[in-house]
């Protein structure tokens, strides 16, 4: 509560490190604080929320906890749709979606709560065993998994420095790549974290090892079709959801450019999400730390060559992706060097029939997709249709082969 305070009044001068690249232009300088006072008070919703998805996952209930991210993309989609046409500055209705979401998210899961007789009621009490050993754990911790969404921040801050649109081309981009990381891979280290804990605690590495190793599966399973899709139809998806006369044909192909971009980088933001806890659930929260600094580094340096070199927003992007996949790449060798996890039998199968089953989708998708222009001469409602018919036929086509070539809902479900 404090911190939010003090950021909404302070919001100028906080503003300034965050986007330098627009205190020379006091019109976008304004908005961008606007925006920031508009939407930080998220950070108080989301905390509350996390307290209450913790207390729901300590007793086993992860369903409303892991659907509740995916609340933050609705409520950002929606707003877009819905308000921005009635706001006399249509940039805002995205700050607006935000604290909506923030307020989604939390009224969502106290019913869970109340119905279980487990809300809880805030107590100061700094001297307790357990609030100290968790102010031990938290910091490193909350570092380590906060990686992408700094590298993110820097994204931005760069951004900045760069043509008229690039930040929006990139929150755009990162909206729709977060879609499947918000609904999946979150909801996946929710599920893995406490199991991954249980296993440590009965000492039983080999239903440790077991577990990455099956919500590893779950990555690829999941992780490679919604790349394959971001990649296909990334112009057919901003033009669905956000083309009209604010969002035009150039933030269509840029934004689609950098949709792309971290489209490539998903399997990396997705492995972080339960390499990390594998780590966190022998408590050792200083590897991922350190990993999450080598990441860092890789991202800023790779941000610099690529902004001399001129690739924009898209070279933002990239970097990002990049150092998702060198975080998640650094995070799994320190797993295996730990003797904590190794391959189980079977990955090659398991490939093969990935690879099937995603060449039949992504072939479907680019001849049913056809060329992006066509797309710009429909109504919202044959573009709505037409990607309705991609996802739902695409999602089919993709879990029926993988089923035809023998997958099973025991190797999916635990």
């Amino acid at each position: 509560t404090v911190i939010s305070v003090v950021v909404m009044v302070a919001a100028p001068l906080i503003a300034v490190p965050i986007a330098y690249g627009f205190t020379d232009n006091p019109a976008k300088f304004d908005l961008f604080v606007e925006m920031l006072r508009i939407t930080f008070p998220y950070l108080l919703l989301i905390s509350l929320t996390a307290l209450c998805g913790a207390v729901l996952n300590s007793y086993g209930r992860f369903a409303a906890p892991a659907v509740t991210p995916a609340l933050l993309n609705i409520c950002l989609i929606g707003s877009a749709f819905l308000l921005a046409p009635y706001l006399h500055t249509p940039e805002l209705a995205l700050a607006w979606g935000v604290l909506i979401a923030g307020i989604a998210q939390l009224l969502f899961q106290l019913p869970f709560l109340l119905q279980m007789r487990l809300l809880p009621v805030p107590k100061h009490s700094p001297g307790h065993e357990g609030v100290a050993r968790i102010k031990k754990l938290m910091l490193p911790a909350l570092f380590g998994v906060s990686v992408n969404q700094i590298n993110l921040l820097l994204d931005s801050f760069i951004a900045s420095l760069l043509v008229t649109g690039s930040v929006s081309w990139l929150y755009f981009s990162d909206r729709l790549m977060e879609l499947p990381l918000g609904i999946f891979g979150v909801a996946l280290a929710i599920v893995v974290l406490p199991s991954l804990s249980r296993s440590h605690a009965d000492k039983s590495p080999e239903q440790f090892s077991d577990t990455i190793d099956w919500a590893l599966r779950l990555v690829f399973l999941v992780a490679l079709p919604a790349t394959l899709a971001l990649l296909l139809l990334a112009k057919p998806l901003l033009i669905t959801l956000f083309f009209n006369e604010n969002f035009t044909v150039v933030d269509v192909q840029q934004a689609s450019a950098s949709l792309q971009a971290y489209a490539l980088g998903l399997l990396g933001f997705m492995s972080v999400k339960i390499f990390a806890p594998g780590f966190y659930a022998r408590q050792d929260t200083r590897t991922p730390v350190r990993i999450g600094v080598i990441a860092m580094a890789v991202n800023m340096v790779l941000n610099v060559v690529f902004y001399w070199q001129g690739y924009g927003h898209v070279g933002l992007a990239t970097a990002t992706s990049i150092a998702a996949c060198v975080n998640a790449g650094l995070l799994l060798r320190g797993l295996i060097r730990e003797g904590a996890f190794s391959f189980a039998g079977g990955w090659g199968v398991w490939g093969l029939r990935l690879l099937l089953a995603n060449t039949c989708m992504g072939l479907f998708l680019y001849f049913r997709a056809g060329e992006w222009a066509q797309w710009l001469s429909w109504s919202v409602g044959e573009q709505i249709l037409e990607m309705a018919i991609l996802v739902c036929v695409g999602i089919a086509l993709y879990v029926g082969i993988l089923f035809a070539a023998g997958l099973r809902w025991r190797e999916v479900y635990r």
